[in-house]
């Protein structure tokens, strides 16, 4: 029996798509990474996955695991071989449980993140994980990527909000790690090696969610200021002032702004135009009435001190949404401006503002006229460092010629900083290379020991990470 017609006969023949359009599978969101599947395999258990995963095995096929196909850095797309199978996980979307007195949700890998929240949301409680992709991407794909998003500052990454994993290994036998415990030393914590490993070593299947009681209130405000100094001192303020209230310090430079009055004229913008404008938000457990008092003590403190210019605070949950969507448009308005180069990098918070003020200079220096579009989560230290052509200059021609020149040039300047050069993304393949060079020696092997451990003859997702 051929490949194919034994993963027909696990999942069935409408489960394995091999003709027509398969762009969905094998185009990545931002189009650059395109490849050709043997086939797209789209499983309907856990069972079934591990038995794909056999005969995948047994034919020494290739795999590459996809949830919602939303990454950015070309770890869940085919390359053009034509020989590998992409495993979609998108059929294995179930809630299968809540547990509201232990805090948790069990979930498929292939649950979107937005229905993670609304479940979550049905039952009183709270997932606190946020992405601009939340409508698309899926529970598997944000463990396996180490998602970060939005309220990272209060909450943590994926990895914080998950408590256990069941896995299918590179030999198909399936590990129930699914445990809701918050204490466990048992060994080696399994859940962490697959957690962040981007589908290299096992599948993700499903996993167990932290879950937190729903706030009593939220306030949301957007406040201009002059210099990147004034935004991470009003962090300071704020994380002083509101402690562990504190669920969102997202900040976004003029042209972010610019970008999205231009593409989105739609969407208001209560504030003028200012070189920096920060999203803040709070969340708080006691009343709206507490709330609003301490959000508004802390911005009269700010404009007292000079930290900030002015100020809009949201009045209405509408409010606060379309506060919320300017900043979740600036990708989608940079991809309306076309082609750019992008950077996800992680900074310790106090070297930020030298940071930005010295690689702008530097990369205005080296290619004049070039525009940065400059946004991310100041609060948890994550930037978005973004490089798009100069005015009148061909998009697509600025990154390709000077795309290894820009990120040579930020990467070296992330690193006399101690930071990152990949902070939520993951590396896939469109970093591999970096890593290689920018990652220690003694890192690099350890890494690969695992991978001939966990995956000897290398059929998950090959070429990606390592």
């Amino acid at each position: 029996m051929t490949l194919l017609a034994e993963l027909r006969a696990i999942v069935g023949d409408a489960a394995v798509l091999t003709d027509g359009d398969l762009s969905a599978w094998e185009v990545d969101w931002r189009k650059r990474s395109r490849g050709r599947a043997l086939a797209v395999v789209r499983p309907g258990s856990t069972d079934e996955v591990a038995a794909v995963v056999r005969i995948c095995a047994a034919h020494a096929t290739p795999i590459v695991p996809q949830g919602g196909n939303t990454g950015l850095v070309g770890g869940s797309t085919p390359d053009a071989s034509g020989a590998q199978i992409v495993l979609s996980l998108m059929r294995m979307n179930r809630i299968r449980a809540i547990d509201a007195a232990n805090l948790t949700m069990t979930v498929d890998a292939g649950c979107v993140l937005q229905t993670a929240q609304e479940a979550a949301s049905a039952a009183g409680l709270l997932y606190p994980l946020s992405l601009a992709a939340e409508g698309s991407c899926t529970i598997g794909g944000n463990l396996g990527t180490n998602a970060g998003g939005t309220q990272v500052l209060r909450y943590g990454n994926a990895r914080e909000l998950c408590l256990g994993l069941e896995v299918v290994t590179a030999s198909g036998a399936v590990w129930d790690g699914l445990s809701g415990l918050r204490k466990d030393n048992t060994g080696y914590d399994l859940r962490d090696i697959f957690i962040g490993s981007e589908g290299t070593l096992g599948v993700i299947t499903g996993a167990i969610l932290k879950l937190y009681p729903q706030p009593a209130a939220a306030t949301t405000a957007l406040a201009s200021t002059t210099t990147l100094e004034s935004a991470v001192a009003l962090l300071q303020l704020a994380q002083a002032r509101l402690g562990a209230g504190l669920t969102g310090f997202e900040v976004m430079n003029a042209l972010s702004l610019e970008l999205v009055r231009k593409h989105f004229a739609a969407l208001r913008q209560p504030l003028a135009p200012a070189p920096w404008t920060v999203l803040l938000e709070q969340s708080d457990t006691e009343s709206a009435e507490h709330a609003e008092t301490l959000f508004e003590g802390l911005l009269q403190a700010a404009l007292e001190r000079g930290l900030i210019d002015d100020a809009a605070v949201a009045s209405s949950l509408e409010q606060s949404k379309s506060m919320w969507h300017l900043r979740e448009s600036i990708p989608l308005a940079q991809s309306l401006e076309g082609a750019n180069i992008k950077h996800d990098i992680a900074l310790p918070i106090s070297a930020i503002a030298g940071f930005v003020a010295s690689t702008d200079a530097a990369l205005e220096r080296a290619f004049p006229g070039v525009r940065l579009v400059d946004f991310g989560h100041l609060g948890d230290g994550n930037l978005h460092y973004n490089v798009q052509a100069p005015d009148g200059m061909a998009a697509l021609d600025f990154v390709g010629e000077f795309e290894p020149r820009v990120n040579e040039l930020v990467y070296d300047a992330v690193a006399a900083c101690r930071g990152s050069f990949s902070a939520e993304h993951g590396i896939g393949r469109i970093k591999r290379d970096h890593l290689a060079r920018r990652k220690s020696p003694v890192a690099l092997e350890l890494m690969r020991s695992i991978k001939r451990a966990l995956d000897p003859s290398n059929l998950l997702n090959p070429g990606r990470v390592l």
